[in-house]
């Protein structure tokens, strides 16, 4: 039985949320702060399999409870909600660490679809823990002494490995499929969160700025992710071989 999290502060919405996912068999706990969250998420605290974070919690808000959790290490899987569905709270979603985000008012049925793709993503995951298994095609990428397991959500770079949260992942994914190619913001916008609205492009310009301190031996001169002026950015395995243009790291 999946152990859910729901960070709610709402109590009637928090409560309706745990009678039906209770009904479809999940066990269910409840709180109502960002700092409550972060207490029952700690690395050394009993597991949960997924989280329902909203954006709107008294002290800490959502987002800081994110990227504080992915900074402690911990990557279990999180659904954000929240009553702000413009494209840049997304991306700020996204930006701190979510691997999936509900605007309010929600169908209860997408919601319930959205947390079993979850579940079954973090499945996936342990499965391929398993070092015996043969590897699916593409799930890793090797560029120098770096790879990204997309299997595994990992980069590994010499003896450091990073986890991933799904959205590094598919963004690594989408710049590596266009390697040494421009790829504009908007284009990222598009594929790979899939938003389609006027949204300011710099929190895209954030985002990268985590992946660039992963990767590069110095993010301030990247040599991989590459920032093309005027378009958005280019991801180069092997810099050495790679013909000079009209790029310039920011």
């Amino acid at each position: 039985m999946s152990r859910i999290l729901i960070v709610e502060d709402e109590e009637h919405l928090a409560n309706g949320l745990r009678f039906n996912l209770e009904a479809e068999g999940y066990q269910v706990e409840l709180v109502d702060t960002g700092e409550s969250a972060l207490d029952r998420l700690r690395v050394d605290a009993p597991a949960f399999d997924l989280v329902i974070l909203d954006v709107m919690l008294p002290g800490k808000d959502g987002f800081t409870v994110m990227s504080e959790l992915r900074q402690a290490g911990q990557f279990i899987p999180t659904l954000m909600l929240t009553a702000r569905g413009h494209p840049d709270d997304v991306l700020q979603g996204f930006a701190a660490g979510a691997d999936d985000y509900l605007a309010k008012p929600f169908e209860l049925a997408i919601l319930i679809a959205r947390i079993g793709g979850l579940l079954r993503r973090r499945e996936w995951l342990r499965a391929s823990l398993d070092r015996s298994a043969t590897p699916e095609p593409d799930a890793v990428f090797t560029f120098g002494d770096k790879s990204v397991h997309f299997d595994l959500l990992e980069l590994r770079v010499r003896k450091q490995v990073f986890p991933l949260t799904l959205m590094e992942a598919n963004v690594l994914r989408y710049l590596i499929q266009h390697e040494d190619r421009p790829v504009s913001r908007k284009a990222m916008l598009e594929e790979v969160w899939g938003l389609h609205e006027d949204t300011d492009t710099r929190a895209i310009d954030n985002f990268m700025v985590r992946l660039r301190r992963y990767i590069e031996q110095d993010p301030t001169h990247p040599r991989h992710l590459i920032t093309v002026r005027g378009v958005g950015y280019r991801f180069v395995a092997s810099p050495d071989r790679s013909a000079a243009g009209p790029e310039g790291a920011s």
